[in-house]
Protein backbone atom coordinates (compact mmCIF):
# COMPACT_ATOMS: atom_id res chain seq x y z
CA UNK A 1 0.00 0.00 0.00
CA UNK A 2 3.00 2.29 0.43
CA UNK A 3 3.99 4.80 -2.19
CA UNK A 4 7.01 4.83 -4.54
CA UNK A 5 10.31 3.73 -3.04
CA UNK A 6 8.46 1.86 -0.32
CA UNK A 7 7.87 4.98 1.79
CA UNK A 8 4.48 5.28 3.49
CA UNK A 9 2.88 8.54 2.37
CA UNK A 10 1.17 10.26 5.32
CA UNK A 11 -1.15 13.28 5.37
CA UNK A 12 -1.72 15.11 8.68
CA UNK A 13 -4.99 16.81 9.64
CA UNK A 14 -5.11 18.74 12.93
CA UNK A 15 -6.15 22.31 13.75
CA UNK A 16 -3.22 22.83 16.13
CA UNK A 17 0.03 23.90 14.47
CA UNK A 18 2.09 22.51 17.32
CA UNK A 19 0.54 19.06 16.95
CA UNK A 20 1.07 18.98 13.18
CA UNK A 21 4.69 20.15 13.52
CA UNK A 22 5.34 17.58 16.20
CA UNK A 23 3.85 14.77 14.13
CA UNK A 24 5.73 15.88 11.05
CA UNK A 25 9.05 15.92 12.92
CA UNK A 26 8.31 12.48 14.36
CA UNK A 27 7.36 10.87 11.06
CA UNK A 28 10.06 12.49 8.95
CA UNK A 29 12.57 10.83 11.26
CA UNK A 30 11.34 7.43 10.09
CA UNK A 31 13.10 6.04 7.02
CA UNK A 32 9.96 4.34 5.73
CA UNK A 33 7.64 7.36 6.04
CA UNK A 34 7.17 10.71 4.37
CA UNK A 35 4.66 13.47 5.12
CA UNK A 36 3.07 14.53 1.83
CA UNK A 37 0.79 17.25 3.15
CA UNK A 38 -1.14 18.74 6.03
CA UNK A 39 -4.38 20.58 6.73
CA UNK A 40 -5.92 22.45 9.66
CA UNK A 41 -9.59 22.17 8.68
CA UNK A 42 -12.01 19.65 7.21
CA UNK A 43 -12.42 21.65 4.01
CA UNK A 44 -8.66 21.89 3.52
CA UNK A 45 -8.32 18.16 4.09
CA UNK A 46 -11.03 17.29 1.58
CA UNK A 47 -9.46 19.62 -0.97
CA UNK A 48 -5.83 18.59 -0.55
CA UNK A 49 -5.79 14.89 0.27
CA UNK A 50 -7.06 13.52 -3.07
CA UNK A 51 -4.28 15.41 -4.91
CA UNK A 52 -1.59 14.31 -2.43
CA UNK A 53 -2.59 10.62 -2.78
CA UNK A 54 -1.38 9.54 0.68
CA UNK A 55 -1.43 5.97 1.93
CA UNK A 56 -2.53 7.08 5.40
CA UNK A 57 -4.46 10.13 6.61
CA UNK A 58 -4.01 10.92 10.31
CA UNK A 59 -7.20 12.79 11.27
CA UNK A 60 -8.07 14.72 14.41
CA UNK A 61 -11.70 14.15 15.47
CA UNK A 62 -12.45 17.79 16.30
CA UNK A 63 -11.87 20.35 13.55
CA UNK A 64 -13.04 23.99 13.34
CA UNK A 65 -15.44 23.33 10.46
CA UNK A 66 -16.37 19.69 11.02
CA UNK A 67 -14.83 16.53 12.35
CA UNK A 68 -12.39 13.88 11.29
CA UNK A 69 -15.04 11.17 11.24
CA UNK A 70 -17.01 12.88 8.47
CA UNK A 71 -13.79 13.68 6.62
CA UNK A 72 -12.91 9.99 6.84
CA UNK A 73 -16.33 8.97 5.50
CA UNK A 74 -16.04 11.35 2.55
CA UNK A 75 -12.47 10.40 1.72
CA UNK A 76 -13.12 6.68 1.93
CA UNK A 77 -15.97 7.07 -0.55
CA UNK A 78 -13.59 8.73 -3.02
CA UNK A 79 -10.35 6.93 -2.13
CA UNK A 80 -11.22 3.39 -0.96
CA UNK A 81 -7.53 2.43 -0.67
CA UNK A 82 -6.81 5.27 1.76
CA UNK A 83 -6.31 4.20 5.37
CA UNK A 84 -7.67 6.70 7.90
CA UNK A 85 -6.21 6.76 11.40
CA UNK A 86 -8.32 8.79 13.83
CA UNK A 87 -6.22 10.63 16.42
CA UNK A 88 -8.01 12.31 19.32
CA UNK A 89 -7.47 13.72 22.79
CA UNK A 90 -10.67 12.19 24.12
CA UNK A 91 -11.82 8.64 24.78
CA UNK A 92 -15.30 8.93 23.28
CA UNK A 93 -17.38 5.83 22.51
CA UNK A 94 -19.61 7.75 20.10
CA UNK A 95 -16.60 9.00 18.14
CA UNK A 96 -15.08 5.53 18.18
CA UNK A 97 -18.25 3.94 16.85
CA UNK A 98 -18.67 6.68 14.25
CA UNK A 99 -15.05 6.24 13.14
CA UNK A 100 -15.41 2.53 12.56
CA UNK A 101 -18.70 2.95 10.70
CA UNK A 102 -17.06 5.66 8.56
CA UNK A 103 -14.40 3.17 7.48
CA UNK A 104 -11.49 4.24 9.67
CA UNK A 105 -8.74 1.65 9.97
CA UNK A 106 -7.78 2.71 13.48
CA UNK A 107 -8.55 4.98 16.42
CA UNK A 108 -5.87 6.11 18.88
CA UNK A 109 -5.55 8.70 21.64
CA UNK A 110 -3.03 11.53 21.43
CA UNK A 111 -1.56 10.30 24.70
CA UNK A 112 -0.11 7.36 22.76
CA UNK A 113 3.68 6.99 22.86
CA UNK A 114 5.56 8.14 19.77
CA UNK A 115 6.75 4.65 18.93
CA UNK A 116 3.21 3.28 19.26
CA UNK A 117 1.83 5.92 16.92
CA UNK A 118 4.48 5.11 14.33
CA UNK A 119 3.63 1.42 14.64
CA UNK A 120 -0.08 2.25 14.32
CA UNK A 121 0.55 4.08 11.05
CA UNK A 122 2.55 1.15 9.73
CA UNK A 123 -0.24 -1.22 10.75
CA UNK A 124 -3.02 0.61 8.94
CA UNK A 125 -0.77 1.30 5.93
CA UNK A 126 -0.30 -2.45 5.54
CA UNK A 127 -4.05 -2.86 5.22
CA UNK A 128 -4.66 -4.15 8.73
CA UNK A 129 -7.20 -2.81 11.21
CA UNK A 130 -6.15 -1.31 14.51
CA UNK A 131 -9.02 -2.00 16.92
CA UNK A 132 -8.54 -3.16 20.49
CA UNK A 133 -10.96 -5.64 22.14
CA UNK A 134 -12.95 -2.82 23.78
CA UNK A 135 -13.47 -1.13 20.43
CA UNK A 136 -14.57 -4.36 18.77
CA UNK A 137 -16.99 -5.17 21.59
CA UNK A 138 -18.49 -1.68 21.48
CA UNK A 139 -19.07 -1.74 17.73
CA UNK A 140 -20.61 -5.22 17.76
CA UNK A 141 -22.94 -4.21 20.61
CA UNK A 142 -24.03 -1.05 18.82
CA UNK A 143 -24.67 -2.96 15.60
CA UNK A 144 -26.73 -5.52 17.49
CA UNK A 145 -28.72 -2.82 19.27
CA UNK A 146 -29.33 -1.10 15.95
CA UNK A 147 -30.63 -4.31 14.40
CA UNK A 148 -32.96 -4.85 17.34
CA UNK A 149 -34.22 -1.27 17.12
CA UNK A 150 -35.04 -1.84 13.44
CA UNK A 151 -37.15 -4.88 14.37
CA UNK A 152 -39.88 -3.99 16.92
CA UNK A 153 -40.55 -7.72 17.40
CA UNK A 154 -36.94 -8.73 18.05
CA UNK A 155 -37.93 -10.17 21.44
CA UNK A 156 -40.54 -12.49 19.94
CA UNK A 157 -40.02 -16.16 19.22
CA UNK A 158 -40.97 -17.36 15.74
CA UNK A 159 -44.24 -18.82 17.07
CA UNK A 160 -45.07 -15.58 18.91
CA UNK A 161 -44.38 -13.57 15.79
CA UNK A 162 -46.70 -15.84 13.78
CA UNK A 163 -49.42 -15.63 16.44
CA UNK A 164 -49.11 -11.85 16.45
CA UNK A 165 -49.47 -11.77 12.68
CA UNK A 166 -52.60 -13.93 12.79
CA UNK A 167 -54.07 -11.78 15.56
CA UNK A 168 -53.61 -8.87 13.18
CA UNK A 169 -55.56 -10.79 10.56
CA UNK A 170 -58.46 -11.10 13.00
CA UNK A 171 -58.24 -14.83 13.64
CA UNK A 172 -59.55 -16.38 16.87
CA UNK A 173 -57.44 -18.63 19.06
CA UNK A 174 -59.12 -21.69 17.56
CA UNK A 175 -58.43 -20.49 14.01
CA UNK A 176 -54.83 -19.69 14.91
CA UNK A 177 -54.45 -23.18 16.35
CA UNK A 178 -55.75 -24.68 13.12
CA UNK A 179 -53.34 -22.59 11.08
CA UNK A 180 -50.34 -23.46 13.25
CA UNK A 181 -51.37 -27.02 14.24
CA UNK A 182 -51.37 -26.07 17.92
CA UNK A 183 -53.79 -26.79 20.73
CA UNK A 184 -56.06 -23.87 21.56
CA UNK A 185 -54.65 -23.74 25.08
CA UNK A 186 -51.13 -23.42 23.66
CA UNK A 187 -52.27 -20.60 21.41
CA UNK A 188 -53.84 -18.86 24.39
CA UNK A 189 -50.50 -19.03 26.21
CA UNK A 190 -48.71 -17.55 23.19
CA UNK A 191 -51.29 -14.76 22.96
CA UNK A 192 -50.75 -13.94 26.65
CA UNK A 193 -47.00 -13.83 26.08
CA UNK A 194 -47.41 -11.57 23.05
CA UNK A 195 -49.62 -9.15 24.98
CA UNK A 196 -47.17 -9.10 27.89
CA UNK A 197 -44.21 -8.32 25.63
CA UNK A 198 -46.17 -5.56 23.93
CA UNK A 199 -47.27 -4.24 27.33
CA UNK A 200 -50.88 -4.43 26.19
CA UNK A 201 -54.02 -5.67 27.92
CA UNK A 202 -56.42 -6.39 25.06
CA UNK A 203 -56.28 -8.48 21.95
CA UNK A 204 -57.76 -5.60 19.93
CA UNK A 205 -54.76 -3.43 20.83
CA UNK A 206 -52.40 -6.08 19.52
CA UNK A 207 -54.43 -6.44 16.33
CA UNK A 208 -54.30 -2.71 15.69
CA UNK A 209 -50.56 -2.66 16.42
CA UNK A 210 -49.96 -5.52 13.98
CA UNK A 211 -51.86 -3.62 11.30
CA UNK A 212 -49.76 -0.50 11.89
CA UNK A 213 -46.51 -2.46 11.67
CA UNK A 214 -47.60 -4.37 8.58
CA UNK A 215 -46.23 -7.51 10.21
CA UNK A 216 -45.17 -10.27 7.87
CA UNK A 217 -44.16 -13.80 8.81
CA UNK A 218 -40.52 -14.82 9.00
CA UNK A 219 -39.20 -16.82 6.03
CA UNK A 220 -39.86 -20.54 6.28
CA UNK A 221 -36.56 -21.98 7.51
CA UNK A 222 -37.59 -25.53 6.69
CA UNK A 223 -36.99 -24.98 2.99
Amino acid sequence: MSGSGGAIRVFLVDDHDVVRLGLQALLQGEEDMTVVGEAATASEALGRIPAARPDVAVLDVRLPDGDGVEVCRDLRARLPRLACLILTSYSDDEALYGSVMAGAAGYVLKQIHNSELVDAIRTVASGESLLDPHSTTLVLRRLREGAEADDPLSGFSEKERRVFELIGEGLTNRQIGEQMFLAEKTVKNHVSSVLAKLDMQRRSQAAAHAARLGVRPLPDRRT
